[in-house]
């Protein structure tokens, strides 16, 4: 209805005027009735025609829509019906084209789809289609779903509500998706037309990830990009019915995937208003995985330094293959310190982060006999190429070096492993393959190895090698090699290195490099291999060995005015060449022992595989001089070589036959599972050696002590006992050398045990017995550490990966049962004993047992130690406990050294999600660096 006028009136009265092209008439029409007129000509006829609906849903016919329209009436200007209806005279077209007012847009630009479980009802005099559960409802980009939906076509809007089940329970509330938008409220009003919305506790995920959930008691949508917040909610928790914490903006405007930008602000914990609050607040909420922006630095007081900021600065995320952030720490006392951390990848190519720290460190208070200043850093580079990337060459890295003090001193992390493992390594190469024939294979290697007790620095800058793959001169092009000219190979390696030794004070000074030393060691081997008698293989090689140097010395006679025999060191290039030969004959011998058939195990069988070498190295006396050492006119012999990188020529003939024997055992055994058609094999001992030698040309104690070494494997093969020991066939006299006599000769035993080693470490954990839950793997590399927790877990307060959200990698937890729960945990061993008796002191000179086990007691706590007992010294070793509690949306962690000369605790809670990782509260009492 119309003004109290039915609608089709003013309808079939418009239809006349412009059939009749009488525009006075369609005028007075206009003036008369107003507005009234044009919307009687739009809203009961247009909107039904634009609605499409799938198969299960009600169609509105042309016929029920325009009762009192003929089919041959139905050309209709643009500006009342759109292309609903297709004009079909082309003369009145012409007409209405001719028309100066221009064509009027629909209000919907495209069809309507929509179906419902229940019921779908068209109510035409209201303008209305209502739908009744599992309702939805689909225009363009747009998808809503709801319990109750209500689409007006005369506001151009639709409502989605929910409905109420069979109990009273309020269910099926509305989803709206708009594009890659995602809102969850309990009921929605929108409009068509303009696109916007008003929402009613809405809830929307956002950030990479969905880290971020937003609530909002009334949320306006303004259009696609913007929202407006009433009372709204910001939280991480998972729990969205009930979150365990959220930050409470009164007013917010609200970007999706990029931004929320809010009033006043405070934190809520389980609905409890907490002091923490800002006056307006700004969340970064960025569809890309980083952003650059501030990191907020940590507050708090260590004793000996004063309060401190820590770890602030700016993250710079570059591009999408490089990222850095830049950190400093500030500490009243005067001390500072700066990092820098960046991270890149090329997929398929490579991946890799470097890491820069400084530390300039201030010790007690200026003017006062325990004030001291000093520096400290650390640099560490991982780089790793995708195999894939390059078949013929690679490039890697792994750096790590620095002050030798920094992990004693730098207070920005406590790093046992590597505080107590006193070495810190590195190497950086590349290679690079040449095919054909022969193959051409090149590397130049940088390498360091520092000892962090004795500060000694050893370098190699570059370390350059070269090899020509094997070349078998009288071999057939095909077919396989046999006999001794057949199998006559040789090949040629060279080997330079440009060697430093130096100290943390003097690293990369001029005093380091001139005390470089540099070499080149050239090596050509010819080998050959046959078999005689069947079963003895024999091998024989002659190996020529040719050495460069650059450096010099030549000692002087001894000078009484200098009391010492002057040494100059001599520029320029030299060289000596030696060779040697070897030979070696071995053989396998098999020996299998049968049980009775119904017995567990079926068979043992013995591998030994003996062996006899020879070896012949001739003296090159040539390269040796003399020269008076001291006052007493005492001669020595010397050589030009000394110092160099490869060491001195061979001095004296050595004619050495060497003989080893290998023995493994094995035993086949009845299979636990009666399917299986085979016997189970098993080892029970692996490699049992034992090999010594006897020096022909030795004016005395020609045979040298015999070496046995072997393992025991245990448990399946997951725990390996290794031993080892040495026999000395010869005695010793009163002073503890070796003399010519046996030691059975002496009144002992055939062999003298002069030491013994045993090593031995073993994971056990739930899943060994094929209980529930997952194991956790430790690793505390990305500091430098190790990668197990027998010293403790490390703790770098600079990277924010020590305490990362690991739910992304967590598998589907299955529900707890108030009977048969398990307990998922693990525990690692490492035994090492040493025992020595080289000068008759028979004694234990090392005896400790390592060990380190977590537990959680529940799917949300975690407890674990890690220590160690020393059964020699009767204490324990290093030891940390520690507990971590999931609280869902927060992680508490908690370490404790309780004694030592590491003794310290650290204590952190804060919120798991990187997005609002500054919200957090630790602290911590540090090691004393003094001790």
């Amino acid at each position: 209805m119309t003004n109290g006028v039915p609608s089709y009136i003013f309808t079939k009265i418009g239809f006349k005027a412009l059939r009749a092209n009488n525009p006075y008439i369609l005028l007075m029409l206009i003036l008369l009735f107003g507005r009234s007129f044009l919307i009687a000509q739009e809203t009961p006829v247009k909107q039904p025609l634009n609605i499409e609906a799938q198969k299960d849903s009600v169609q509105v016919p042309v016929s029920e829509a325009l009762p009192d329209i003929q089919t041959s009436d139905s050309i209709i200007a643009n500006d009342i019906l759109t292309d609903t209806l297709q004009l079909t005279d082309s003369i009145q077209r012409d007409s209405i084209q001719k028309d100066s007012v221009p064509p009027k847009k629909g209000f919907l630009d495209d069809q309507i789809k929509y179906k419902a479980k229940d019921y779908q009802k068209t109510v035409r005099s209201e303008n209305k289609i209502y739908l009744y559960n599992e309702a939805e409802v689909y225009y363009q980009d747009t998808e809503l779903k709801a319990g109750i939906i209500v689409i007006d076509y005369e506001k151009k809007e639709v409502y989605a509500g929910r409905i109420k089940d069979s109990t009273g329970t309020l269910t099926q509330a509305p989803y709206f998706k708009q594009g890659s938008n995602i809102v969850e409220p309990d009921s929605i009003r929108y409009n068509f037309d303009t696109q916007k919305a008003l929402i009613w506790n809405s809830r929307s995920e956002q950030t990479v990830g969905g880290e971020m959930n937003v609530f909002a008691e009334i949320t306006k949508k303004e259009n696609d990009s913007v929202y407006f917040l009433h009372e709204g909610k910001l939280t991480t928790s998972k729990n969205l019915d009930d979150p365990e914490y959220y930050i409470r903006v009164r007013k917010a405007k609200f970007v999706p995937k990029k931004k929320v930008i809010a009033g006043f602000s405070n934190m809520y914990i389980a609905d409890v208003p907490t002091p923490i609050a800002v006056p307006f607040a700004y969340f970064p909420m960025s569809q890309k995985s980083s952003e650059s922006g501030l990191i907020f630095p940590t507050f708090g007081e260590i004793n000996d330094r004063g309060y401190f900021l820590q770890n602030g600065g700016y993250y710079f995320a570059i591009n999408d293959f490089l990222d850095l952030a830049v950190l400093g720490d500030y500490y009243t006392n005067g001390s500072y310190g700066f990092r820098t951390e960046t991270n890149y990848a090329v997929r398929y190519r490579f991946r890799g982060n470097f890491n820069f720290r400084f530390e300039n460190l201030v010790q007690g208070q200026k003017g006062f006999p325990d004030y001291s200043r000093g520096t400290t850093y650390n640099i560490q580079w991982s780089h790793s190429q995708d195999a894939k990337s390059n078949p013929s060459s690679r490039f890697s890295a792994s750096v790590n070096l620095g002050s030798s003090r920094y992990y004693k001193d730098s207070y920005n992390q406590i790093n046992t492993g590597n505080f107590m493992n006193n070495t810190l390594s590195s190497s950086v190469s590349y290679s690079k393959s040449f095919p054909g024939y022969p193959a051409v294979n090149l590397s130049v290697t940088a390498t360091h190895s520092q000892n962090t007790n004795t500060e000694v620095i050893n370098m190699t800058l570059p370390t350059l090698q070269a090899s020509v793959e094997r070349i078998y001169p009288f071999a057939p092009k095909s077919g396989i090699k046999k006999g001794f000219f057949q199998n006559i190979n040789f090949q040629y390696n060279l080997r330079a290195e440009n060697r430093f030794q130096t100290t943390d004070s003097l690293f990369f000074k001029k005093e380091m490099f001139e005390d470089a030393k540099t070499g080149f060691r050239h090596s050509i081997p010819v080998s050959t291999n046959f078999k005689i008698l069947k079963y003895l293989s024999v091998s024989t090689s002659v190996n020529y060995d040719e050495v460069w140097q650059l450096k010099t010395i030549k000692r002087h006679d001894y000078q009484e005015e200098l009391e010492e025999a002057p040494i100059d060191t001599i520029n320029g290039f030299d060289r000596f060449g030696q060779y040697n030969f070897s030979a070696s004959l071995g053989t396998t011998i098999y020996g299998t022992f049968l049980f009775k058939e119904g017995k567990k195990i079926q068979a043992i069988r013995h591998v030994m595989r003996p062996s006899v070498s020879y070896g012949y190295t001739p003296g090159f006396d040539q390269y040796y001089d003399e020269y008076i050492a001291n006052e007493e006119g005492e001669v020595r012999e010397y050589t030009r070589f000394e110092g160099g990188v490869y060491g001195t020529p061979s001095r004296g003939n050595s004619n050495n036959i060497g003989i080893s024997i290998s023995n493994t055992l094995e035993a086949k055994v009845t299979d636990k599972d009666t399917t299986a058609t085979e016997p189970k094999k098993i080892t029970l001992l692996n490699n049992l050696n034992f090999s010594t030698s006897y020096n022909i040309a030795a004016d005395s104690l020609p045979w040298s002590p015999v070496r046995v070494t072997g393992g025991i494997p245990l448990f399946d093969n997951k725990m390996t006992v290794n031993f080892g020991a040495t026999l000395d066939p010869y005695a010793i006299d009163n002073s503890g050398r070796r003399i010519e006599k046996f030691n059975i000769d002496n009144g002992g035993s055939l062999f003298r045990l002069t030491n013994a080693n045993l090593t031995t470490s073993y994971t056990i954990s739930s899943k060994t017995f094929k209980g529930s839950g997952v194991d956790r793997e430790t690793d505390n590399t990305a500091s430098g550490g190790r990668d197990d927790d027998l010293f403790g877990t490390n703790q770098d307060f600079s990277d924010g990966r020590m305490f990362p959200d690991d739910d992304e990698d967590e598998e589907e937890e299955e529900e707890t049962k108030f009977y048969g729960a398990s307990l998922p945990w693990d525990l690692r061993l490492a035994y090492s004993m040493t025992y020595s008796n080289s000068n008759r002191q028979n004694e234990i000179s090392n005896n400790s047992l390592m060990f380190s086990g977590n537990v959680e007691l529940s799917p949300k706590w975690r407890v674990g130690v890690s220590s160690g007992y020393d059964f020699k010294n009767k204490g324990f070793s290093y030891t940390q406990l520690r507990f971590e509690r999931d609280l869902e949306s927060w992680r508490m962690n908690f370490s404790w050294t309780p004694f030592g000369t590491r003794t310290s605790w650290y204590f952190f809670i804060g919120i798991k999600s990187s997005m609002l990782s500054d919200l957090k509260w630790e602290k911590r009492r540090a090691p004393d660096r003094n001790l």
